[in-house]
């Protein structure tokens, strides 16, 4: 025992750092142990909206979401998905498609939205960065709008 605390003291960073990443690890863990959101890929959320009765929040800002969008998705910000959520819980256990521009935000907001109570969310990795450059899925546009009227 007393070699270990040697150990320790002569080589306090080592030590730091397997404490650190010991701590990560477990955070890890848990986090995906006890996660009530999934990941899903662009191609299997299309396949999940051809199913039908899912709802689609896009929680980029409005003028992200303005310039291109999944078709039929709700407006949601981030910043301000708090104030919409009681809009949103009219059916907490309908599944819920959740995007961002890159899939950082979109986590963000499943976390959120499984606090507020919201059994099957999805969140779309890559966001509409994958969604339009990766996969090329359609999007609804200003520019389409605007060639419409």
């Amino acid at each position: 025992m007393q070699r270990l605390f040697e150990f320790i003291f002569n080589h306090y960073v080592y030590s730091l750092a397997l404490a650190v990443v010991t701590y990560l690890l477990i955070q890890e863990f848990f986090d995906v142990a006890f996660k009530k959101f999934n990941h899903i890929t662009p191609m299997l959320a299309v396949a999940k909206m051809n199913e039908g009765g899912i709802e689609i929040l896009d929680v980029r800002e409005a003028p992200d979401f303005s310039d291109s969008h999944i078709e039929n998705a709700i407006n949601a910000p981030l910043s301000k998905l708090d104030e919409q959520l009681p809009k949103l819980a009219s059916d907490k256990k309908a599944p819920l498609l959740v995007v961002c521009q890159n899939g950082t935000r979109s986590l963000t907001a499943a976390k959120k939205l499984a606090k507020a109570g919201f059994e099957q969310i999805f969140v779309i990795t890559g966001g509409m960065d994958a969604w339009t450059e990766d996969y090329k899925l359609p999007v609804a546009s200003r520019r389409k709008q605007k060639a419409n009227a």
